[in-house]
């Protein structure tokens, strides 16, 4: 079954035909993993998502896949050998946007990072791949160090390890993921917000409003899955609690930060990365508690003083401004609650909860571990449904990869030509100029060109999709809206 078939209006109408054997809130990365797994065991599967396929936490993070050094330190081994044997199945099945990516942590004496430690630290983490890292991880005296990173501090230096994580296009993996669950028939709606469910006999009742036209749908399902995020803990059957926390990523020009490598940026106990990102670096993150409304969440002026802090402690030289910030992004993770300890004390590790027959909560986790999680909650679905289904295969069958066979890398912002404006609106359920600017592309962030392109894609936009021109000015008006927000925190 092709992805064309699965236009907006006739996924929820074939939602509604009969009985879905699970139906799935939320359209991040978690949710379309579960989506995707149940498709392929044969289950009969809908997706809805309130907003945008990854517009949420799965638009919003580091870019990575990871085990997660820093959680050695914290003692965490079972949660990074987990994470660390998921990298590497996420480089087999989606090599596209899978690349692996060497990464400098200069040691300074005097910090809670002593060469020693982190030298141990870096083979072990070889070791949790199964001794199958990404690369083969070094120690570097202080000469290389300064050699691979000119105009890294030098007081206090001691010297370096390179070690090695993946770089991901994190939308890009939703929406691949989502495409690979359609072509196993999967039902996906976008901009259809899930309002309530009730149990119905054996079965739950479920409603769904749909944009545009603000149409309201019911759903009969066998079970549901509240893959919500952020989201999570807003339904009467949930039996999550999460804490919030904010996370902040700047994006500079690779020119005021020439990096040939990620390089972990030590501010005392905590860790900041500095991402090469094609001709462009990525700086972050913050992770700080948040009580304000989820919707609301955006970079602040004080979040980018942090991040440039702790860059030019460790840069000195090169002197980053808020001038220098071409585009932000914030976003929540929504981890299990423990409020004993600082946000980057929290454990990472998910959690799969249910309150009544047929409903499960899942939540926490980690963008990397995203296959593993979806393959245990399918496997709670099959059980209660009863269902002899074939066992799980996402671990070896490969995502859908580009459309475009000449186009191998799905990390790096595609050409901005009409044809791919089209296969997004026509094939990947791109409803609005954002979630082509910002998802679909990440044309978004190539400042000063972005307003420009933005109104060029608009009027593809508009041919492809149908929009009047009060439409497509309202849609110009309301990325030009998100341009201010996003770049105000650093006077652009």
């Amino acid at each position: 079954m092709s992805t064309s078939e699965h236009d907006q209006p006739a996924a929820i109408d074939r939602m509604a035909a009969q009985p879905l054997d699970l139906l799935v809130i939320g359209g991040g990365i978690v949710g379309s993993g579960i989506a995707r797994d149940a498709a392929m065991r044969g289950l009969r599967v809908g997706l809805v998502e309130q907003h945008d396929f990854a517009s949420g936490t799965s638009s919003r993070s580091s870019r990575l896949l990871h085990g997660g050094l820093r959680y050695l330190a914290q003692g965490r081994i079972g949660l990074v050998r987990e994470a660390s044997l998921e990298k590497r199945v996420l480089h087999r099945i989606a090599p596209h946007v899978a690349e692996p990516l060497p990464f400098v942590f200069p040691s300074y004496r005097g910090t809670p990072w002593p060469l020693w430690q982190l030298r141990i630290g870096v083979k072990f983490y070889d070791l949790l791949c199964s001794g199958r890292n990404l690369g083969r991880s070094e120690s570097l005296g202080i000469a290389e160090t300064s050699a691979l990173l000119p105009g890294v501090a030098q007081r206090g230096l001691n010297g370096a390890v390179r070690y090695f994580d993946g770089l991901t296009s994190d939308a890009r993996l939703v929406i691949d993921t989502l495409r690979s669950a359609a072509r196993h028939g999967a039902m996906l709606q976008n901009y259809g917000r899930f309002e309530q469910a009730e149990r119905n006999g054996e079965q739950w009742r479920a409603s769904v409003r749909c944009a545009p036209d603000d149409r309201q749908c019911e759903l009969q399902c066998r079970s549901i899955v509240n893959a919500g995020g952020p989201w999570g803990d807003r339904f009467p059957q949930s039996r999550v609690e999460l804490r919030m926390t904010k996370g902040v990523h700047l994006v500079i020009h690779h020119d005021r930060l020439p990096i040939p490598a990620a390089v972990v940026l030590p501010e005392g106990k905590r860790i900041l990365f500095a991402i090469p990102w094609r001709q462009r670096v990525i700086l972050g993150t913050t992770d700080t508690d948040y009580q304000g409304r989820i919707e609301d969440i955006v970079c602040e002026p004080a979040d980018v003083q942090y991040v440039l802090e702790v860059v030019n402690v460790v840069f000195p030289e090169a002197r980053v401004t808020p001038a220098d910030v071409i585009s932000t992004w914030a976003g929540l993770r929504p981890l299990v609650a423990n409020w004993r300890g600082k946000p980057s004390d929290i454990s990472r590790a998910h959690v799969i909860r249910t309150s009544e027959p047929g409903w499960w909560d899942i939540a926490g986790g980690k963008l990397t571990t995203y296959r593993l999680m979806a393959e245990q909650m399918v496997d709670r679905v099959v059980g209660h449904l009863g269902r002899k289904t074939p066992p799980c295969r996402t671990a070896e069958e490969p995502l859908l990869g580009p459309a475009d066979a000449n186009e191998r890398s799905g990390i790096a912002p595609p050409a901005i030509e009409q044809s791919a404006v089209e296969h997004y609106c026509r094939h990947e359920w791109a409803a609005h100029l954002e979630d082509v600017m910002i998802r679909r592309t990440s044309w978004h962030h190539y400042w000063p060109a972005a307003p420009q392109m933005a109104e060029q894609v608009a009027g593809w936009m508009a041919a492809s999709l149908g929009w009047t021109a009060e439409q497509t000015t309202a849609e110009l008006a309301a990325y030009q809206a998100l341009c201010r927000a996003d770049r105000g925190c650093c006077g652009g």
